[in-house]
């Protein structure tokens, strides 16, 4: 028991960080398109 408690840890952080810095990522992205696709339409 005590080796999955510090596998989790060690690997759930580093998991935990990569969907957030993704999430934040894809926020931007998303308003470049938009910001890309008004200008096609100008």
């Amino acid at each position: 028991m005590e080796q999955w408690m510090s596998l989790i840890q060690e690997v759930g952080f580093p998991i935990f960080v990569s969907f957030y810095l993704l999430h934040r990522l894809e926020t931007k992205l998303v308003a470049i398109h938009d910001v890309l696709v008004s200008l096609k339409m100008q």
